[in-house]
């Protein structure tokens, strides 16, 4: 597994972006993201608890938001190779790229027909200079018929792998990498909420992958791997003037494990308070302290569990040493530790301690070292959670102090914030014994949306943003903030978030000047994006509150409705915040609009956006360039949107307004639908019902036999209610 790990995962660096998020792990396709070795590799979960993963299949478990990939016994090598048919080469010669750094133990023939094969150990091959080529080795072969590739079994128990390939004609390069693989793994995963990613990992914590889930990426696996004529293993392999190596008494060397690059130690203090204070003075690290202090035998089962540890570590690092993955110290407990123990009630033994550097214990678990070793890793969720525990530890300190100051207690906000979605408890729904239990918070609701409403209050007069309050104020009113991370609960807007929202329509133009410069400084910040996107969201997410089906709670809707026209009186208005008012607008109006809100304001939007003297087309496209909130949407869903909203609050005109002002003003709504999606016999029913409505009862018949003649793409009910229509619409009787 290490050496598949090593050469297919470790060497891979990942970036990540993404857009949508899910709720869970989900059945189905996750492909990993885009790596700068090019490589493109497949998770399938399946059916029944089965998994696939490029060549790896097993079974697989679920636990909340981690995934355990269990493993079987495959053996193999693989080859990948891939011609090109452009390069300049020497006459009778084929260029081949080798990228693979460690070349010994590889070997490559050629034959032409039936000859006997011609080999070379590539170590011994002459290299060509080529400064354009990429990383690995470069060279040249006689051009024959056939490829040959050979990886040596490292002893006359091991079979080499030989793989036989044909050799188009015209090739003129061939790149060849070697992807091996051996015993299938047994791998773990975390799905993260936030990111919709899935990380993939050894248990121990090596080697990371991360994958999103095929249905969010607009992207396939569209190369076909080129297969072998031949793939053989063969014992004792050799060939005519093999050298065999050199061997001491008959015995040839020992073939060794590729070890960690970065040759990493584990400090371990020889006392506890040592062993915080280091701890403190790292801020990304946690003190794991190991108690079994009535065992004997413990000294010498900590001593290798650090050494263990400290090459699963080493494994993590690719030519230094990097600190990012160094987040954990060690401690094991003596006899100058037992009056600590008793004070904190800790008797279990063997046990697990968790600290941060402010001596705060954040988790526990009745187990030994060995069994939770694959927790201990920069990627596994504990550590996320444990940043959550400590950040909650802090915050409850801060919120408690009375002497704390202003930049303190926003501090404390902003650092829970980026914790939503982690729960406490590590399999919450399933706790099963040795399990890490998280302390609990004791915090008074009351008293923290207190403060928080003071906080609020007080910097209502800033002459400025405060930068790390306006990041805060956009995880709370996305009911994301300290009301879901601290108390798990959700809650509509209220007075205290209205004037949140408020404080960052003040401040609209000096958040957007200073959010790019402020989000680089800490790529663990929640990003602040576009204000009048996140404002509309959260009006529209976060201004009722269902539960079994039914609305338990609703904001004002007379301050929903005035921030909504603050922020387009404003000039602040975009794509997003236009949709999600008359998304707004639309739900309330159904159930009565006496005041013709509703109409009114698309009204506005209608003429002051949509209406032009020029080509339609050409003003949606102009809108669509020039409004950065519609990256989400593609043009044509850009396009419809707005022909089937105009149709919307027409058809709404139709059912619910006799007003000969507002029938004449649906009927232009209605005759711009149709300019954009021409014959569309929805769009068409509702123009014909309008021109009825408007006495001009000719030129609504006809309207309404066209919505007759294109509705072959109709439901049947629908159909019929058309069809009806035109009659009552020809006898009078409409």
């Amino acid at each position: 597994m290490r050496n598949f790990l090593l050469n297919t995962l470790v060497l891979f660096f990942v970036t990540s972006f993404s857009f949508v998020q899910a709720q869970t792990i989900e059945k189905g396709s996750y492909l990993s993201k885009d790596n700068d070795q090019g490589l493109n590799l497949k998770l399938n979960l399946l059916e029944n608890n089965k998994y696939e993963l490029v060549f790896l299949e097993g079974d697989y478990e679920v636990k909340n938001d981690s995934l355990l990939l269990k493993g079987k016994n495959r053996d193999g090598v693989i080859f990948n190779v891939d011609y090109a048919y452009d390069t300049p080469v020497s006459v009778g010669k084929i260029k081949v790229k080798f990228m693979e750094s460690l070349y010994y133990g590889f070997y490559i023939g050629t034959q032409n027909g039936t000859d006997p094969v011609k080999y070379q150990r590539i170590s011994d091959i002459q290299l060509v200079d080529d400064e354009t080529a990429d990383s690995g080795l470069n060279f040249e072969i006689d051009h024959e018929q056939f490829l040959y590739l050979v990886y040596e079994g490292y002893s006359s128990g091991t079979p080499s792998k030989i793989l036989k390939f044909a050799v188009p004609d015209k090739a003129t390069e061939v790149t060849i990498e070697y992807q091996p693989y051996s015993d299938n793994p047994e791998l773990k995963g975390f799905f993260d909420k936030k990111t919709n990613e899935l990380t993939v990992f050894e248990i121990s914590g090596k080697n990371p992958l991360i994958f999103q889930n095929a249905k969010l990426l607009n992207q396939e696996l569209v190369k076909t791997k080129l297969l072998p004529l031949e793939s053989k293993n063969i014992k004792d392999w050799t060939y005519p003037g093999k050298d065999e190596g050199i061997t001491v008494d008959g015995v040839a060397p020992e073939v060794y494990d590729v070890a960690p690059r970065v040759d990493f130690k584990l400090k371990v203090e020889s006392s506890l308070a040592d062993a915080i204070k280091v701890t403190k003075a790292a801020d990304n690290k946690f003190l794991i302290v190991y108690n079994d202090i009535d065992n004997k035998s413990a000294q010498a089962y900590f001593d290798a569990f650090i050494i263990s540890q400290q090459e699963a570590i080493g494994y993590n690092f690719y030519e230094a040493y990097d600190p990012k993955y160094d987040v954990y110290n060690y401690y094991l407990t003596n006899k100058n530790d037992k009056s600590w123990l008793k004070k904190n009630n800790m008797s279990d033994s063997p046990s697990i301690i968790i600290l941060d550097g402010n001596d705060t214990i954040l988790a526990t678990a009745k187990s030994n070292l060995v069994d939770k070793q694959y927790q201990f890793t920069y990627y596994d969720v504990l550590y996320i959670k444990l940043k959550k525990a400590s950040a909650l530890a802090d915050f409850s300190k801060v919120i408690t102090n009375k002497k704390a100051s202003d930049a303190d207690l926003i501090k404390a906000f902003n650092a829970v914030s980026v914790f939503v979605g982690i729960s406490d408890d590590y399999y919450s729904d399933e706790p099963v014994e040795g399990d890490f239990k998280f302390a609990k918070s004791t915090l008074d609701k009351k008293q923290v949306q207190s403060v928080w409403e003071k906080i609020i209050i007080a910097h209502q007069k800033d002459t400025k943003p405060n930068m790390m309050l306006v990041e805060s104020i956009l995880a709370e009113i996305k009911s994301a903030g300290l009301n879901k991370v601290i108390f798990k609960t959700d809650k509509v807007l209220n007075d205290t978030d209205f004037k949140s929202i408020d404080y960052l329509l003040k401040h609209y133009d000096a958040i957007e000047a200073q959010s790019q410069e402020y989000n680089a400084k800490d790529d663990t910040r929640v990003a602040i994006g576009d204000i009048s996107s996140e404002i509309s969201s959260t009006l529209q997410n976060n201004a009722i509150l269902y539960a079994d089906g039914g609305v338990v709670e609703k904001s004002d809707e007379k301050r929903v409705m005035e921030t909504y026209r603050k922020l387009i009186s404003g000039g602040k208005g975009n794509f997003e915040s236009y949709r999600s008012y008359f998304s707004y607008l639309a739900a309330n109006a159904a159930n009565g609009d006496p005041d013709n809100l509703y109409l009114k304001e698309f009204d506005a939007y209608f003429n002051k956006m949509l209406v032009t003297q020029e080509n339609v087309i050409q003003r949606l496209d102009e809108m669509y360039s020039a409004d950065v909130s519609t990256s989400y949407y593609g043009w044509r869903e850009f396009k419809e949107y707005h022909t089937n909203l105009c149709n919307d609050v027409a058809w709404f005109t139709v059912l619910h307004s006799t007003d000969a002002a507002f029938i004449k003003k649906a009927i232009k709504w209605s005759e711009y639908s149709l300019v954009v999606k021409k014959n569309d016999p929805y769009y068409l029913d509702t123009l014909a019902q309008l021109y009825y409505k408007d006495g001009q009862k000719d030129k609504a018949i006809k309207t309404q036999q066209l919505a007759v003649q294109f509705f072959k793409d109709v439901e049947e009910e629908t159909k019929i209610e058309i069809q009806e229509t035109l009659v009552k619409m020809q006898n009078g009787t409409y």
